[in-house]
């Protein structure tokens, strides 16, 4: 049994306690809410008062995973840690970070002789039972001593068919957890992961809405044609090249509700996007596609279409995302 402290009781923080509590692992938890907290410490998580109060529940050496909103709550959390932490001990952000901040609080842990992790966590709101996919940054020390963590939270290999001619290579990565590099690269990863979810997930609103169109009054009538989006979606799923968990999302949100009425439309983006595109222009990339995707979503805070409502579904569905205000 492995033990670790995890900072920030919100859907993703609190779903890796209770999915490492599941494989016998102990967490001393602490959330600035006391319902979040309540919560998780009923499912058998230890909690504490307040940050120093999770660090002294655990023993030497420590490991305390941080999963806060990127930004100012994560620089605290972390900073934090810097002083409450010993030589040895590790700090880790699971959160969204952009990956240079993560080289700049490495060096700022190491030279108190704390080692530092960032680690890229995907999975949503479905983590908890179907596990977490996990890129990870940092030292191949700390790394190696928390592979039982990493590997209660990945998901397995489950039914997915081996890839061929890997012989001879970690077998962790086929079971979801990466060791990509050193610090900033498992956020880097994962913020590549994002970019690509956003053209993903535009390619398929975008059909969708174009599908929805075919019967559209500017069309003549004899070029008319309405077809059923639910039906499409789910026929999709069976053995097409398009086959994904986002396509599963969007079949399930179309079949509960085909108009997707529930939803206003406006995307928001959680920042990861963003920094693909800055990515790309630093380093002279061409991503049109990516970078097409996340003014898609800008745009849909003025517009009114059907594409717009389908990438709220899908974000809804993996991520329990809410549309932005």
């Amino acid at each position: 049994m492995a033990e670790i402290g995890i900072v920030g009781m919100g859907r993703m923080g609190a779903n890796i306690a209770r999915r490492l509590m599941r494989a016998g692992h102990r967490c001393v938890v602490w959330d600035r809410d006391a319902a979040a907290l309540a919560a998780v410490v009923a499912d058998g998580a230890k909690g504490a008062a307040d940050l120093a109060g999770v660090v002294a529940a655990l023993a030497a050496p420590r490991a305390m995973w941080v999963m806060l909103p990127h930004g100012e709550a994560t620089e605290q959390a972390i900073a934090a840690l810097g002083d409450l932490l010993s030589p040895g001990d590790v700090a880790i952000d699971g959160g969204n970070t952009q990956w240079k901040d993560d080289v700049r609080r490495a060096a700022a842990l190491t030279s108190r002789g704390v080692d530092y992790l960032d680690i890229g966590t995907s999975g949503g709101v479905w983590g908890l039972e179907r596990g977490y996919c996990l890129m990870i940054g940092g030292k191949a020390e700390p790394v190696a001593r928390l592979a039982p963590i990493f590997d209660a939270l990945a998901p397995g290999r489950g039914d997915i068919p081996a890839t061929p001619r890997r012989e001879g290579r970690a077998p962790n990565i086929e079971d979801g957890w990466l060791h990509c590099g050193g610090h900033g690269a498992g956020h880097l990863v994962k913020m590549v992961h994002n970019g690509i979810e956003y053209g993903m997930m535009q390619a398929l609103a975008e059909g969708l809405d174009l599908l929805r169109a075919a019967d559209s009054a500017a069309l003549p009538e004899q070029h008319r044609i309405s077809v059923d989006l639910a039906d499409i979606t789910e026929v999709w799923r069976r053995g097409s090249v398009v086959t994904s968990w986002l396509l599963d999302l969007t079949a399930a949100a179309l079949a509960q509700d085909p108009a997707l009425a529930r939803y206003a439309g406006t995307v928001g983006d959680s920042g990861e996007g963003r920094w693909t595109v800055q990515q790309a222009v630093e380093t002279a990339v061409p991503t049109p596609v990516l970078t097409a995707a996340l003014y898609a979503r800008f745009a849909s805070r003025d517009q009114d279409r059907f594409a717009g409502k389908a990438l709220s579904a899908m974000r809804a569905g993996f991520g329990g995302h809410l549309e932005p205000k």
